[in-house]
């Protein structure tokens, strides 16, 4: 009888013990995890030289880009505004080498600087630059060169919607010891960075529907030296 007691009284702790640890994984299978998932607004991934003279960074209060589209007829325009949110552009030898400038795609605005229209929450959708996905197009300047008198032709790429292809965009440039002034004036072809929305490439459809392919942009950008 004591060799039963004893050997009772040895198991019986590690039944409890085992009861134990299933009473904390039972419910655990039962009721999983639930993923939580991240609602914040993609941030800015842009690295900028600040502090470094050579470098002017964009005033994005004083930058701003006017865009321009219309129907294949030319019957049907629509205009607006996006803004910069960073930016800088590189000076060597007091000439423009380089640079890059980030666009915030949720600042898009209509005419008459709507930012909640129709035509604006059309434009950020998945029909257009899939705003929410993609909330940020960039401009990387890769050379300057010279064009005609007093313009300046910057190259480089521009990505939207995580595409990129190379531009050359016709410009003044004024540089000053303070300041970089920019004015330029180019055309895209939309569905080159996957904007099919009504072209006359992707879907039949009548020609006072059909929408031109070509986007025009009247970009203003004011960099300061950083002191």
């Amino acid at each position: 009888m004591m060799k039963t007691s004893t050997y009772t009284s040895q198991i019986r702790p590690a039944i409890i013990l085992l009861s134990l640890i299933f009473s904390f994984l039972i419910p655990g299978c039962k009721d999983p995890v639930k993923k939580v998932e991240d609602t914040k607004a993609p941030t800015s991934s842009l690295k900028l030289h600040t502090g470094d003279h050579k470098y002017y960074m964009a005033d994005a209060k004083l930058s701003v880009l006017q865009w321009k589209g219309a129907s294949l007829n030319g019957l049907n325009t629509q205009t607006g505004y996006i803004y910069l949110s960073k930016g800088e552009l590189k000076v060597e030898s007091g000439r423009l080498t380089g640079g890059v400038l980030e666009i915030d795609m949720n600042t898009i605005e209509d005419k008459y600087h709507g930012a909640n229209s129709k035509l604006v929450n059309h434009l950020k959708d998945p029909d257009f630059f899939e705003v929410k996905k993609f909330p940020f197009a960039k401009i990387y300047i890769t050379s300057v060169t010279p064009a005609k008198i007093g313009l300046k032709t910057i190259n480089g790429d521009l990505t939207i919607k995580g595409i990129s292809h190379p531009v050359s965009i016709p410009a003044q440039v004024e540089i000053a010891d303070s300041a970089i002034t920019a004015n330029a004036k180019f055309t895209i072809d939309r569905t080159l960075w996957n904007v099919r929305y009504k072209s006359a490439k992707f879907y039949e459809l009548l020609a006072n529907q059909t929408m031109s392919d070509s986007i025009s942009f009247q970009i203003k950008v004011v960099a300061k030296k950083q002191r």
